[in-house]
């Protein structure tokens, strides 16, 4: 008798350990908190691939001078380069719900790096333009998956996530204007080729982070392993109008970034007499506030709510852009400083908050804003280029102060709970 209870005990040992070994490695996560070298490495990684984009923009006004570009053409190759990559995010970001491509993101890379050469001996617009469109297929494939590893890394802290990977595209970006001006324009377009240790960098961060990731799926149960559709937790209609009141809010935000960074070297250039050196600084330090104030919007969303984040961060933003046309050269600089530090805020907000909108979706969800922020900005470029090519610079800078108006529609977002981050993590 006392050996068939010793048995017992030990087969119900046995089992225990087994069921505990099977426990999904995203509850795990929960409990222990984020995965700070995860989300670090997706951070960095994000920081490369938008470093190259960025400088696609920092070089427009080395290449208006020396194709002889109009501003419609230079929004044109913004357009292509944006729309290439908003239209693939969310097809992307469907379907690695369903079949998750851990390794995706790195093979994207090859893509922005084919880009990257092309631009550096392209000899005309069209050549031009497919550099351009190569550089926005590495970024379509690189936003959706990258955005889940982060979220899959959370621990449930998803607005944390999201801004750690957000800031380190935002910081990216701004790096651009600071290397078109030390090293481009002194060096001239071929000096662009030098760059190619970036994606090659970036592809051997995203292989380490992608074969974390794929344990992390093998880890989980079948069933969770593919993304599977929640329940919405509102009314479909209800969620329907949640997200376009989202997409009314990225217009504004995304129609004021193109406005700036297509188009503010050429406005300080023309009302400030600055040299292109000098103009593409001023940029750099817009573009710096912005990926610093990207930073904030997502912890201060998990800690406060989502709705006062992007009510801060649009609408705030106002009073700033409606004054900067007024304002001198040190005051234009410092109110496109504010302006970048407030508006950047809700990006990473909206995102998390539009993935608790559709739960079980994220790759549908991080494509389509991603995408919208590219197709925006692409739409923004061309239509901003055209109406300066008509009317002037300083107009489209006094035009677009308006935008963040549209922000008092977030009067119309409704109020979700905070779930609990146990509970989020096993639904990312």
């Amino acid at each position: 008798m006392n050996m068939n209870v010793k048995l017992a005990e030990v087969e119900g040992t046995l089992v225990s350990s087994a069921v505990a070994e099977m426990v999904p490695a995203r509850r795990a996560a929960a409990s222990a908190g984020p995965v700070m070298l995860i989300l670090g490495a997706v951070s960095l990684s994000h920081f490369l691939n938008d470093m190259l984009q960025s400088l696609l923009p920092a070089m427009y006004p080395l290449l208006k001078s020396e194709f002889s570009l109009s501003f419609a053409e230079v929004g044109l190759i913004t357009l292509v380069f944006q729309l290439t990559g908003s239209v693939l995010q969310p097809i992307i970001g469907t379907y690695t719900d369903r079949h998750p491509l851990p390794y995706s993101a790195s093979l994207g890379m090859i893509s922005s790096l084919s880009g990257l050469l092309l631009l550096s001996v392209a000899g005309n617009l069209p050549m031009l333009l497919v550099a351009a469109a190569l550089v926005g297929i590495g970024s379509a494939v690189f936003h959706p998956e990258s955005s889940r590893m982060a979220r899959a890394a959370s621990g449930g802290r998803y607005g944390l996530a999201q801004s750690l990977f957000q800031v380190g595209g935002n910081f990216g970006t701004s790096s651009g204007p600071l290397l078109a001006a030390l090293v481009v324009v002194p060096l001239g377009r071929s000096s662009v080729a030098g760059f190619i240790v970036v994606p090659m960098l970036a592809m051997g961060i995203l292989f380490f982070v992608g074969r974390w990731y794929a344990q992390r799926l093998a880890a989980e149960p079948p069933r969770a392993s593919g993304a599977k559709a929640k329940a919405l937790p509102l009314p479909r209609a209800q969620v329907t109008r949640a997200l376009l009141v989202l997409m009314a809010l990225m217009f504004s935000k995304f129609f004021y970034t193109a406005s700036m960074t297509t188009f503010y070297t050429f406005y300080l250039i023309h009302k400030f007499q600055l040299p292109i050196g000098e103009a593409q600084l001023g940029l750099f330090a817009y573009l710096f506030a912005f990926a610093s104030g990207t930073l904030i919007g997502g912890p201060l969303g998990d800690r406060y709510g989502r709705l006062p984040v992007i009510w801060i961060s649009i609408v705030g933003a106002l009073p700033l852009t409606l004054a900067m046309p007024y304002a001198n050269l040190p005051g234009t600089i410092i109110l496109s400083m504010l302006v970048g530090f407030v508006i950047s805020s809700a990006f990473s907000t909206i995102v998390v908050y539009a993935q608790e909108l559709l739960p079980g979706r994220v790759g549908m969800v991080s494509g389509l804003f991603f995408g919208l922020a590219f197709g925006m900005g692409g739409l923004g470029a061309g239509s901003l280029g055209m109406l300066a090519d008509h009317t002037s610079v300083d107009f489209v800078f006094h035009l677009c102060a308006f935008l963040p108006a549209i922000g008092f529609l977030t009067w119309f977002l409704p109020k979700l709970g905070q779930p609990k981050p146990e509970k989020l993590a096993t639904q990312g």
